[in-house]
């Protein structure tokens, strides 16, 4: 089979996998439907890995971007059925808009102004204040602007998630890889249906955080140590503190990228972070501070598909032990990714390799919170996928993958309102990567003890 026809057949697999699965009027109660057609997916984005390292599949950046439209307009148009974060996304950027901090009461505490009502009622955990950041109300309000619906939030959410594809194939392209690699993320199932279906906000906090990253990537590329050549070191600092605002693992990242600039451009980094950082938070103070108590209480007592977390709870007898060894890992895990990285940051032959060093890097620790967070909820793994195109691994693609085995309980709580989690779905999220993981390195050492 010709190169074209192998790509353009994969690309119509996918389409047409995912047309079948958004016919689906309640995706709750196709739950095997989903698993079923979200794992055919990622087999043939496996297919396009393997071949496309073989020079047998080639996409042009304006089809992987196309296809990635088409695949999310499938979902757009539905309301949010697998998720209902959505709800309070509204909630908060429509409260914002009408002038009120979305951080001084719980929407428990208020009554709904008049078109709010239906939001109201929908919003999961009334009682807690939002755990979302600064950036992220900016978000919400951005996308409550275009109608204050469902479908207007999730269409600026769409468009943004669009645009991390752009910044995708931009950094590939800066970075000498393959454009076709795009595709692991563009036509993943996890973002599409995670971002275009459920409307998370994730999408957003990598977008810019890509962003940060291909500021820094130019920025060092083309430093020639004059002042008009500080620009991408403070934006990109503003970006990755803006990352951080919209989802918190982002400000994990932050020192590891830090030395991906120039040691002499690494303090317009840093001022641009805490410019951008003073602009988000300060606005929202005093009342920015009961956040602080609702991520107090998730940290402490939420949990789900968090095998490691189960594990040492049963050996400790402690979930607060559990907790807190959990911890200590994954930062230890951080800290040893950016202190490597900080090392050989030296010693990379050019500012490319540098940042795929970098990217690796941030791979290894995102997987690390997913492996080990005591709460894995599916678009968590979307921190996974945007590394992808850059680190594409059997390990990565499984863990996006198998996490839509969780939406199992899905089934259980819709029709009697019981969260059941199955303990065995759990052992699998986290054990399927990991063999996948060593499958992989076992057939390499069985390729090079053959020859």
């Amino acid at each position: 089979m010709s190169r074209n026809k192998l790509s353009i057949l994969l690309a119509l697999a996918l389409v047409t996998v995912c047309a079948v699965m958004a016919r689906e009027p309640e995706l709750r109660l196709a739950v095997p439907l989903l698993v079923g057609a979200t794992s055919i997916m990622v087999i043939l984005l496996a297919a396009a890995l393997f071949f496309g390292e073989r020079g047998c599949v080639s996409w042009s950046p304006g089809v992987i971007l196309a296809v990635a439209l088409l695949l999310r307009l499938l979902f757009l148009f539905n309301p949010p059925q697998l998720s209902d974060d959505l709800y309070r996304y509204l909630w908060d950027g429509s409260t914002l808009l009408h002038g009120t901090n979305p951080y001084a009461a719980a929407p428990a505490d208020l009554r709904p102004p008049p078109g709010l009502a239906e939001i109201h009622a929908r919003i999961n955990h009334p009682d807690y204040v939002t755990i979302y950041p600064p950036a992220a109300q900016v978000v919400f309000a951005g996308g409550a602007a275009l109608g204050g619906s469902v479908t207007g939030l999730k269409t600026f959410l769409l468009l943004i998630d669009m645009g991390l594809c752009w910044l995708l194939l931009a950094l590939l392209k800066k970075l000498g890889l393959p454009l076709w690699r795009g595709v692991l993320y563009a036509w993943n199932p996890l973002p599409v249906l995670e971002i275009a279906g459920s409307g998370h906000v994730d999408g957003a906090g990598l977008a810019l955080l890509m962003g940060a990253v291909y500021l820094l990537v130019i920025g060092r590329d083309n430093d020639s140590g004059t002042a008009l050549r500080r620009w991408p070191f403070l934006l990109a600092g503003a970006l990755l503190a803006g990352a951080g605002l919209v989802k918190l693992f982002p400000l994990v990242l932050a020192p590891l990228l830090l030395f991906l600039a120039p040691a002499g451009r690494r303090r317009h980094v840093i001022a641009g972070f805490i410019a951008a950082l003073s602009a988000f938070l300060l606005p929202f103070l005093p009342q920015l501070t009961n956040m602080a108590v609702s991520l107090d209480a998730y940290a402490r007592n939420w949990e789900f598909a968090g095998y490691a977390f189960n594990t040492l709870r049963t050996l400790t007898g402690s979930g607060g032990t559990a907790r807190l060894i959990l911890s200590a890992a994954f930062l230890l895990t951080a800290g040893v990714q950016t202190l490597r990285f900080a090392r050989d940051n030296n010693i990379a032959p050019s500012p490319s390799a540098a940042a795929h060093q970098a990217l690796t890097s941030c791979y290894t620790i995102a997987m690390a919170l997913l492996l080990l967070t005591p709460t894995l909820q599916p678009w968590y793994a979307l921190t996974l996928a945007a590394f992808l195109p850059f680190c594409a691994g059997p390990a990565g693609l499984v863990l996006c993958w198998v996490v839509f085995l969780t939406y199992q309980v899905q089934i259980p709580y819709f029709i009697s309102g019981q969260w059941l989690e199955n303990p065995q779905v759990t052992a699998v999220v986290f054990l399927a990567p990991a063999a996948a993981y060593l499958s992989s390195r076992f057939f390499r050492w069985g390729c090079k003890t053959a020859e």
